[in-house]
């Protein structure tokens, strides 16, 4: 047999040209995203409209748990590469996943709160058991939450961030598996599986959405963990078309005793179940994950250095200090586009007229918006830059991300002056919402596929996966630090009227100044200094 045929794909028993397991992958990973984006953007809406939480607990909430969906998928993906393998390592986050997003549809009971000044019409027990009687006049306002529902809700949580670690980075593993090396169909099999992504969360966000605002959270969180388990039973009934390419690499290590009689697999099973304990106590304790992600992250960036600087050359050394001011832009831009599930929610909730044709839209559809925008404009976009490298024009990264950051920054433009022309009621029109999300979708197509290609393109090939990783951890600091950045438009929903719409629009468009001028000064800098990035890239676009 020559080399090339060799090289040449197996396309026996393939599926409209690509292998079988990548349609598995897909609608595994789709039916992941549709449970993820389907409680995500409903996630800050419950805590403060059902639970009673301020806006700046609910902030907390969500920030520390973005930050660590987003940060435990480098452990997931080490832990399946050196031992479990990533079919076994996708089963199980995605039992995990079924697990927490079920969880999340029990409700509890609604939060009371009783202004100061109110005499109490029945007993009232707080959360520490003391009964205050009927006929008392508070002297000061209380909170009645369900506690129990609330530690089950933080459980739910606990599941979800384990089981994305686990899942997310393997199942995208999986699908490169598929395709031998130098086969020309591997770009187009990960459009597909992206493809994938972006249907999961626009249905989601759309039908979550709109049946848990309407008829009940548990509904639109209950109706997330479904899509889950349609999803791990598609990737169990699928497992025969994956060709053995996602098994461990070796089966032996795994049966090795680690603890008593316990194998290696099973103290990774058992262990992350404990870790559950860990991960719900710190997903209540935001200062915690934010402290923990800067510690990871100025690690793994003097890791990455420090080993360039040993085993690298001149220009390694100039490429990997490029990449790590490019990371760091990002923290600005995410910071920015994940407003979305955080202020921009509640701006859509409390602001926002969303009737349009006698209809009206729930807060949280507005998330939908992205993945739309996403699927509408991927290929126009990737078309633009192939048109701009044929005529010698295609910009580098860095100025890829200077306008990405600008286009973020844009967005929030939209939202300031839309805020200058209110209707009768004091409510933003919500196409300006609309306008915004264009914007920053716009400016994701311009950093993060950029990105991503750029951390495989200018790390030493040997600390390709921990620069990889190093990535996804200044974006699980961007997730925790655009929460913190929200609270700069906190509402105290206890003194203040809601229906003063105009001082509600006032407070967000301060903060929205803010983030208009922040994205468009980074840009705009990392535009100025592209010229030096691309001498440090030595010939890397």
């Amino acid at each position: 047999m020559t080399a090339t045929a060799a090289a040449q794909p197996d396309t026996a028993g393939d599926l409209f040209g690509h292998p079988k397991g990548l349609y598995i992958c897909f609608a595994t990973e789709m039916w992941e995203r549709f449970s993820f984006y389907g409680m995500k953007y409903l996630l800050l809406l419950y805590l403060t409209k059902y639970h009673l939480f301020t806006d700046d607990m609910g902030l907390e909430v969500l920030g520390s748990y973005t930050g660590l969906v987003y940060a435990l998928p480098v452990i997931g993906g080490v832990l399946a590469d050196r031992y479990l393998g990533m079919r076994k390592a996708v089963l199980f986050g995605g039992l995990l996943l079924v697990l927490g997003h079920l969880l999340m549809a029990v409700e509890g009971h609604q939060a009371v709160q009783y202004e100061a000044g109110t005499v109490l019409e029945q007993a009232v027990t707080l959360a520490n058991g003391e009964v205050i009687a009927a006929g008392t006049l508070l002297q000061e306002t209380i909170k009645i939450q369900d506690l129990a529902a609330l530690k089950v809700f933080y459980l739910a949580l606990a599941l979800i961030v384990v089981g994305v670690g686990f899942l997310k980075p393997n199942i995208s593993t999986i699908v490169g598996q598929l395709y031998p090396e130098g086969d020309e169909r591997r770009d187009s099999g990960f459009t597909i599986f992206y493809m994938g992504i972006n249907i999961g969360s626009f249905i989601a966000t759309v039908v979550c959405g709109w049946l848990g605002e309407t008829y009940g959270w548990g509904y639109g969180f209950g109706l997330a963990g479904i899509g889950m388990l349609l999803g791990l039973v598609t990737f169990i009934w699928g497992q025969k078309y994956l060709n053995g390419l996602a098994e461990p690499n070796d089966p032996e290590v795994m049966k090795q005793k680690a603890i008593g009689p316990l194998t290696k697999e099973w103290a990774i099973y058992l262990g992350s179940f404990a870790s559950l304990a860990l991960f719900w106590f710190v997903v209540q304790h935001e200062p915690i994950v934010f402290i923990g992600q800067q510690a990871l992250l100025v690690m793994a960036g003097v890791g990455l250095l420090a080993y360039t600087v040993q085993k690298g050359t001149k220009e390694d050394i100039h490429r990997m200090l490029v990449l790590l001011v490019l990371i760091a832009s990002t923290i600005v831009f995410w910071s920015l586009f994940e407003q979305s599930a955080g202020s921009m929610t509640l701006y859509a909730d409390r602001v926002v007229d969303r009737s349009f044709g006698g209809f009206e839209f729930t807060a949280s559809q507005f998330g939908s918006l992205n993945a739309f925008f996403i699927m509408l404009l991927a290929l126009p976009f990737a078309w633009i830059w192939v048109q701009l490298s044929k005529r010698g024009m295609n910009p580098n990264a860095a100025v890829k991300f200077g306008l990405g950051i600008v286009l973020a920054g844009l967005g929030f433009g939209a939202l300031v002056l839309g805020a200058q022309s209110t209707d009768d009621l004091g409510r933003i029109s919500m196409w300006w919402l609309v306008l915004a999300y264009l914007l920053h979708t716009m400016g994701e197509l311009c950093l993060s596929p950029v990105g991503l290609s750029a951390v495989t393109k200018l790390s030493l090939h040997r600390i390709v996966g921990m620069a990889m990783g190093t990535w996804f951890l200044a974006t699980a600091l961007a997730e925790t630090v655009a929460q913190r950045i929200a609270k700069m438009a906190s509402i105290d929903t206890s003194t203040t009227d809601l229906s003063d719409v105009t001082s509600i629009v006032g407070t967000y468009t301060e903060l929205y100044t803010f983030l208009m001028w922040l994205g468009v000064g980074v840009g705009i800098f990392m535009i100025v200094i592209s010229p030096i990035l691309k001498k440090g890239m030595h010939g890397v676009n």
